[in-house]
């Protein structure tokens, strides 16, 4: 069989899963916290049929090789963890992180997740929770029944107004954890990283400290895709995929006229 139809098969393969991440990224681009992903690609293994530096004769080398390329594949996905433009909405419990770090969540499992949806709320013990799975803030914190308004500052203090007093009430420290390298989280849905080995281990602190951001109230970070950019990296794509089937197609072409020519 012909080398070259095995070559752009995995070129198909490639630009197959290229689109799919770029996809995705569209399709997340109103998703609050959301991070973009990139295909990372990697030429195969090479058929080496002359190497580089060979003896060509008694007192020559050859100045280069013959090797033929087996391919691409992708071989892993990039998160971009840049920062996101920030969006008011004025909800007491919705909060954004300027700068590095990332939310505490607690899962049913007792481990610890990490995220950068700032988009929360209250469950029927009044603790803060994720609007979705409802899964608890870290550390938990717990808002009284009387609370007339919810003050959370730059560094994480959580306060209340409750009812008939006049000076706010403390109910808390909101704390984020950083990483060595937020690209080696695992991405596990509900907008969920949980740590891997090659992450590194959370680095926790109170935000504004040791480099880490800082909290806003009322506001959220958007998802950092560019709808724009996507769309270009999707006609890479698609042009990418046209022009391995093209070679195909020619491969093809060329045995249908060597098998009528015998």
């Amino acid at each position: 069989m012909h080398p070259a139809l095995w070559i752009s098969k995995t070129g198909l393969d490639a630009a197959q899963t290229d689109v799919a991440v770029v996809s995705n990224n569209l399709a997340n681009a109103s998703t609050v916290g959301f991070k973009k992903d990139r295909a990372v690609f990697e030429d195969l293994l090479y058929q080496n049929i002359n190497q580089p530096g060979g003896r060509s004769s008694a007192d020559t080398e050859r100045p280069s090789g013959l090797m033929l390329g087996a391919g691409s594949k992708v071989v892993a996905t990039q998160k971009s963890h840049t920062q996101g433009n920030m969006i008011t909405t004025q909800n007491s419990l919705d909060m954004s992180i300027q700068g590095r770090g990332f939310f505490e969540i607690l899962q049913p499992d007792g481990t610890i997740a990490y995220t950068r949806n700032g988009q929360f709320t209250l469950n029927d013990q009044g603790q803060i929770v994720t609007p979705g799975a409802g899964f608890l803030l870290q550390p938990e914190i717990a808002v009284p029944e009387d609370a007339q308004q919810i003050s959370i500052s730059q560094d994480g203090e959580v306060s209340v107004t409750v009812r008939g007093e006049a000076e706010p009430q403390v109910i808390g420290q909101i704390n984020i954890s950083d990483f060595i390298n937020p690209t080696g989280l695992q991405p596990t849905g509900q907008n969920l990283f949980v740590e891997t080995a090659v992450s590194g281990a959370p680095i926790q602190g109170i935000p504004g400290l040791q480099g880490l951001g800082t909290i806003v109230q009322g506001a959220l970070e958007t998802s950092n895709v560019n709808v724009t950019e996507e769309l270009v990296n999707l006609i890479e794509s698609q042009r990418l995929y046209e022009m391995n089937s093209k070679v195909i197609s020619s491969v093809d072409q060329m045995l249908g006229q060597v098998i009528q020519q015998l």
